[in-house]
């Protein structure tokens, strides 16, 4: 049986995308910001159960915990309409409110600190479920909290629920225009070392491409960041859609992302989707085909992370793709579809494995009236996205060259002895950007082989 789901929202990021997500959810499943079903709002054929449950006065409550080390966002999140959805008990500001001032290693250091408290709330949460599947981590990879705090909570969660899924939303920060936050390369590898090692599933959003999508496609002129995180909504409830509104398949966390992730490391996904509106952008009135809105997806301007063929090298290429198909639409639509796609060849995938485009299809929420019939989003896994890391690390590779800033992180007691951390995070970034890029030659699962036979003959390999 498809199980519950717990949200973990933190820091800035983290917590504006969840409130937007939660705000979609509740339009979507028909809940007022209190919790209540609204009136129109018949028992359907959609499992609230995944993502809510229900207080002794039948209201609908989230499974999910806010932490922040500084109150600002929680704060405006307390004090807006849905301020009666959360459980109270499920916020956990620090208490002396004073961040993590953009450094990974004080919101780490904080992590540690604050960890029995905080994993107080996180076990009572998960004991509330009948048979909890996993957790969602709402994250930005470049600031202090969400990046330091985010990759502690990340590590220990491991630890401490071995069996479950880990899935995350992780925000990546532009990399083409000068940072707010000087140490921001920094923050990224340290984050990007614990997302390859202890998580299951990256979604990866990058700031680049939405500010990009927003602009180009939503013909916003300078896009707010309500905006932006409406975009990152959109995808997220997008992606959950088959696990509220259930199928024959797909209809659990483990059978949409096992489809997708070939090898433990390859775990980083794009992804797009289709048809695009704003609220203020009145939408252009088409008729959509399942066909339109698989191609549609294939197109890079619509993809939420922005790669670049860096070596001319290397052929990227599709390792699999999802594609979740909402709205009233018949098999055979699909099969002709995917019979087009193939023979237009408008997807280039990997050499070494059997390639195909799976769809899965999910009904539209009956309570928001959109403009189209059918609407789609596309989670992929692309070799491409070693490029976006391989811009990370050029940035850092600049800065710890001349050790710049790095006094803040040698105040706090994973930096003080040496930068041992820094060095072991770039070498694991590195062999997850030669995995991808090996993933792109026909010799893929022989290459594995041969690592795996190198690392064991060094000193310590097992």
């Amino acid at each position: 049986m498809p199980s519950e789901i717990i949200t973990l929202q933190l820091g800035q990021c983290g917590n504006q995308i969840g409130m937007e997500f939660w705000k979609q959810l509740c339009a979507e499943h028909g809940i007022s910001p209190e919790g209540k079903l609204e009136s129109y709002a018949t028992e359907g054929s959609d499992r609230k159960d995944v993502f809510f449950y229900q207080a002794d006065d039948e209201h609908y409550i989230p499974r999910s915990v806010l932490l922040d080390l500084e109150p600002r966002v929680i704060d405006g999140i307390m004090k807006s309409a849905y301020k009666h959805l959360y459980n109270p008990e499920n916020v956990y500001l620090s208490k002396d409110g004073g961040g993590a001032g953009n450094n990974w290693a004080q919101g780490y250091h904080q992590g540690e600190k604050l960890s029995e408290e905080i994993f107080d709330i996180i076990d009572r949460e998960a004991d509330n479920g009948d048979s909890l599947e996993g957790f969602v981590l709402c994250h930005s990879i470049a600031g202090g909290t969400g990046s330091g705090m985010g990759s502690y909570i990340l590590e220990k969660l491991n630890d401490r629920f071995p069996k479950k899924l880990i899935q995350t939303y992780s925000v990546f920060p532009m990399t083409d225009e000068v940072a707010d936050v000087v140490v921001q390369p920094y923050n990224s590898v340290l984050t990007l070392k614990r997302l390859t090692q202890n998580a299951d599933c990256t979604v990866v959003l990058d700031n680049t491409a939405l500010n990009r999508i927003a602009t180009e496609r939503l013909k916003m002129k300078t896009p707010t960041l309500a905006e932006l995180n409406q975009l990152v909504s959109t995808i997220m409830s997008g992606s959950t859609s088959t696990l509220r509104y259930p199928g024959y398949m797909n209809n659990d966390l483990i059978s949409l992302i096992s489809s997708l992730i070939p090898t433990p490391r390859l775990h980083f996904l794009i992804s797009a989707y289709t048809p695009l509106t704003a609220d203020k952008v009145e939408s252009t009135v088409r008729k959509t085909t399942v066909l339109d809105v698989m191609r549609r997806l294939l197109q890079p301007k619509n993809v939420m992370v922005s790669t670049s063929s860096r070596d001319r090298n290397i052929n990227h290429c599709y390792v699999s793709i999802l594609n979740i198909i909402q709205g009233e639409v018949d098999a055979s639509e699909v099969h002709k579809s995917l019979m087009r796609i193939r023979e237009r060849k408008w997807a280039n995938f990997i050499p070494w494995g059997p390639a195909s485009i799976q769809v899965a299809l999910s009904k539209k929420s009956p309570y928001i009236q959109t403009t189209h019939r059918v609407s789609g989003l596309m989670l992929a896994n692309h070799t491409s996205i070693s490029t976006l890391f391989d811009r990370m690390v050029e940035h850092y590779d600049k800065l710890i060259k001349r050790e710049a800033f790095v006094e803040n992180f040698r105040r706090l007691p994973m930096f003080r002895e040496n930068l041992d951390e820094f060095t072991e995070s770039r070498e694991i970034v590195q062999q997850l950007m030669d995995e991808y890029n090996a993933a792109t030659k026909a010799d893929y699962v022989t290459w594995g082989q041969t690592q795996q036979a190198a690392s064991n003959m060094k000193p310590g390999g097992d």
